[in-house]
């Protein structure tokens, strides 16, 4: 098989890398090692910075979300018994959408079908040979045969635990990460929302999450131990502490809890994102800790650049976009990145503090919600940085 740009992984990078692709006039396969129903049902992010949003619309993948989503102007952060409100339309000019990691997966797929794009879903045995010369390959098995692309790039977009990251020799990367000590127990009901904004509160018992995935459906997190066991949390104790967390400001409304799990969080980030032929997207480069809301934004930002990269080079051949690539995507990650270990800081209870860290956070969260400068560099970052 001949393509020009080997797409590992068919998550929101990948995905979106292709589809801009394609808009270049730039051929790309995808491979996966999962099933198409996996991809399109998997539970993640549920929130769109404002530009990601309109890249979607604009690229012509945005109609149903359009659609079905719910667009805010801010979120409400919850402390000391008071709700307070972020008002991002009025700070910044901007918004953010509430629709689903999966939808935006499942719309893409459908694009990318309809546009004659090739997927190939449910392979195994994934290698890449060839990286640092002019004719990098991907080796996989797919429906009992072996088979190889040839390939001008590749795009690695398989996530963290993906082959494209450990595919770079030992010594070229440097790894910087930071495990936290605690996790989020999440569950998916259906119920009608709390409030018409996200709530993010701070209380004695831990940090808790409310948003929502439609006018029916609910998402709730709350801070757990990294290593949690779901077994312990009946659907009534989660409820229950939903309530204390929400400290009487809003009392959630209680419905059949159709999906939970735990998942633990870290801060991630490889230096640099390319290898020669190699470039990495999304997750297989970074990971950030969910509080922020900066995963899919991130994946997007990545391949928005990758694709002028590879757009400039098809037209002119030139290499500065590609060769700039991980210094350029790099500044937005770790901006990014500092976001999301301030809010993680801001609302959660790390298990060394003192009482004296307590009496500090509140502080920061009063003065927080009293400053106009503070509220608007929360907002900005929250509702998006300018993609370079």
């Amino acid at each position: 098989m001949r393509t020009q740009v080997g797409i590992v992984g068919a998550g929101p990078a990948g995905l979106m890398l292709s589809h801009l692709l394609h808009r270049a006039g730039i051929a790309s396969i995808i491979v996966e090692n999962r099933s198409r129903a996996y991809c399109e049902a998997r539970v993640r992010a549920g929130l769109i910075e404002q530009w990601a949003a309109d890249m979607l619309i604009e690229t012509g993948v945005g109609a149903r979300m359009q659609r079905e989503s719910m667009v805010h102007d801010g979120v409400y952060l919850n402390f000391g018994g008071g709700l307070h409100h972020i008002d991002f339309r009025k700070l910044v000019g901007k918004r953010v959408t509430i629709y689903g990691q999966q939808e935006v997966v499942k719309d893409l797929i459908a694009q990318r079908l309809a546009d004659g794009g090739s997927i190939l879903f449910e392979v195994a045995d994934v290698a890449l040979a060839g990286i640092d010369g002019k004719t990098p390959k991907i080796a996989f098995a797919h429906q009992g045969r072996v088979l190889e692309i040839d390939c001008d790039f590749v795009a690695g977009c398989d996530g963290f635990h993906g082959i494209s990251r450990p595919s770079i020799p030992a010594g070229v990367l440097t790894e910087y990460e930071r495990e936290y000590p605690f996790g989020w127990l999440g569950i998916l009901a259906q119920a009608h929302p709390v409030a018409d904004e996200l709530i993010y509160s701070y209380h004695p018992h831990g940090f808790a999450l409310f948003s929502m995935r439609s006018p029916s459906i609910v998402r709730y997190y709350i801070q757990c131990a990294p290593d949690e066991d779901i077994a312990r949390w009946p659907d009534k104790k989660i409820w229950d502490e939903l309530e204390a967390r929400l400290g009487g400001v809003r009392v959630p409304e209680r419905g059949p809890v159709l999906e939970k799990g735990v998942t633990p969080m870290r801060s991630f980030v490889a230096e640099p994102m390319q290898y020669d032929r190699l470039y990495l997207a999304g997750d297989a480069a970074h990971i950030v800790p969910p509080t922020g809301a900066k995963g899919m934004n991130l994946a997007f930002a990545d391949v928005h650049l990758l694709s002028r990269g590879f757009a400039e080079f098809y037209r002119s051949g030139r290499t500065a976009a590609l060769d700039q690539y991980s210094q350029t995507a790099l500044r937005r990650v770790w901006k990014a990145q500092r976001f999301s270990w301030w809010m993680t800081r801001l609302f959660h209870l790390f298990p060394e503090e003192t009482a004296f860290d307590r009496k500090r956070q509140l502080s920061e969260l009063e003065y927080l919600v009293s400053s106009e400068a503070a509220k608007t560099s929360l907002a900005e970052n929250y509702a998006g940085l300018p993609v370079e």
